[in-house]
């Protein structure tokens, strides 16, 4: 009966979380009514999608302040947008031309431009202008300004939205319009995920060149072609072809992404990623290549942007999305590296005053090897929030005073096993020294808050009996109950270990 059991909660678990995916929670849903520039409604104001699809309705002004343009005439109007991405995402054989005008939407609903100004030497078509060069004296603190179009956009990256962090992975930005994922700056060393956090390398150097007679696949020009010499007017860089790809030392493809592991994918995925240098500078080509890794779905790219929604959909209401990193001391193989086996685990949002009454809860799977979980809370409001956790046969533990800042459409990530002082009171264990580190509890087989005789009398029992399968009494989590069992159980008694709460 308990491995029928074990069965539905994971199976809850998997429904729980199965249309909580990134296409669709990413977007900053406007909730409150916010305004932004000249008074227009602010960010995404809606999300729909279907089993294919999302669909993101927005104004294309984003919440936080815009401008002033310096020579610019033009100011951002609201542009009405309706965007339609795919949920599932396919490689193009032949690239198309990511041209100008929009060709992806950040999580804002604010739109993204590719790195030229539209224009390009004696308008001939041949050395295009990049807008960093040519534009970025009306660019804004935030790094965008607005089209002749009224499309308030970016050709690099958007100061505002957010801030880089060079030690964990960058979080989604956006989707540009063949439906793959754009991230900030910053990615795992090594695409399966290991290696540490470090900051993506372009795909692209500068030309070793001092004039402009030749392209960057080695064409020779006609004099009546050539660029301008490079020189203080022109210098080597403000145009797409002073640069080449890079032959070594980089990370990133033509496209300007690469295939890899993502928090949010921990299967992989092809995602693009903004280039900066140490200094936050923008490194060419900023945002993506002259060309999509994927096929464009129609009716996003200039004149489109308007897109009418032709099929049955659901409506996402903004929900606070936590990532919460666990380790059951029990369930930790101090050889491995892993949990013995991943596990259901129970988080609840609690007020962070007393009588510290529950917002809301959620069900998700622990990885054995990540010991992370995704849970989504469908009740609950943002703001500031205890988050409690239970597992099967360990102690329920809290996280640090004073709570943490939970905010709808900002995923959020909580690490218990990065320190004693993550959870309440220090009332954690360190399960590993290299690395680092800390799990809660185990051998609280009855969940009364303490770990006793009762529990461990509970274990001997099913020990004696032989039992094997998903039990309570298994604290190690390898599917037998014996004496390891007993033995972490009788220790954690032995020092009175109980529920810490505030």
């Amino acid at each position: 009966m308990k491995i029928i059991l074990s069965a539905f909660f994971v199976l809850l678990g998997t429904i729980v979380n199965a249309q909580m995916v990134p296409e669709i929670y990413t977007w900053k849903q406007n909730t409150t009514g916010a305004t932004g520039y000249s008074g227009i409604a602010a960010d995404v104001q809606q999300v729909f999608y279907s089993a294919n699809f999302v669909y993101v309705k927005c104004t294309g002004i984003p919440s936080y302040t815009i401008g002033p343009w310096s020579m610019n005439p033009n100011t951002p109007s609201n542009q009405n947008w309706v965007f339609k991405i795919t949920r599932f995402p396919v490689p193009n054989p032949t690239p198309v031309t990511a041209g100008n005008g929009q060709i992806g939407v950040l999580k804002n609903g604010v739109v993204l431009f590719n790195a030229g100004d539209a224009m390009s030497y004696n308008n001939q078509n041949i050395w295009h202008r990049l807008a960093q060069y040519f534009e970025a004296v009306s660019f804004d603190t935030s790094g965008g300004h607005p089209s002749p179009s009224r499309a308030y956009h970016y050709h690099i990256n958007m100061k505002k939205l957010y801030s880089p962090d060079s030690t964990q992975h960058s979080s989604i930005l956006g989707y540009m319009f063949d439906g793959y994922p754009l991230y900030g700056p910053y990615g795992y060393s090594n695409t399966n995920g290991t290696g540490g956090i470090r900051r993506m390398r372009s795909g692209y150097v500068k030309r070793n060149i001092t004039t402009r007679t030749t392209l960057p696949n080695g064409t020779v020009l006609p004099s009546n072609q050539w660029g301008p010499s490079v020189s203080s007017t022109y210098p080597l860089g403000c145009f797409t072809e002073d640069y080449e790809a890079a032959v070594s030392n980089s990370d990133l493809d033509s496209h300007n992404g690469r295939f890899a592991v993502t928090p949010e994918y921990p299967a992989g995925t092809y995602a693009y990623f903004i280039t900066i240098d140490s200094l936050g500078n923008p490194v060419y080509p900023y945002i993506i290549g002259s060309t999509y890794y994927g096929q464009v779905v129609a009716g996003n790219v200039p004149p489109g942007g308007h897109v009418t929604i032709a099929e049955t959909v659901t409506q996402y209401l903004p929900k606070l999305n936590l990532t919460l990193k666990v380790i059951p001391e029990g369930y930790y193989n101090y050889q491995t590296k892993k949990l013995n086996n991943r596990d259901t685990v129970k988080a609840y949002l609690r007020q962070n005053s007393a009588p510290y009454t529950i917002k809301d809860s959620s069900l998700s799977l622990i990885d054995s090897v990540t010991f992370s979980g995704n849970f989504v809370f469908s009740n609950a409001a943002s703001g500031n929030y205890y988050i409690q956790i239970r597992h099967i046969n360990s102690i329920t533990t809290w996280s640090k005073n004073p709570g943490e800042l939970i905010e709808a459409e900002i995923p959020k990530t909580y690490d218990f096993t990065s320190g004693q002082v993550q959870s309440f009171g220090s009332n954690s264990v360190q399960v590993d020294n290299s690395p680092v580190r800390y799990g809660i509890y185990c051998g609280d087989v009855n969940q009364n808050g303490i770990v006793d005789l009762s529990d461990v009398v509970l274990i001997s029992n099913d020990a004696g009996d032989f039992l094997h399968g998903y039990l309570n009494t298994d604290i190690t989590g390898d599917r037998t109950v014996d004496l390891n069992d007993i033995t972490m159980t009788y220790n954690n008694a032995g020092t009175f270990v109980n529920t810490i709460t505030p």
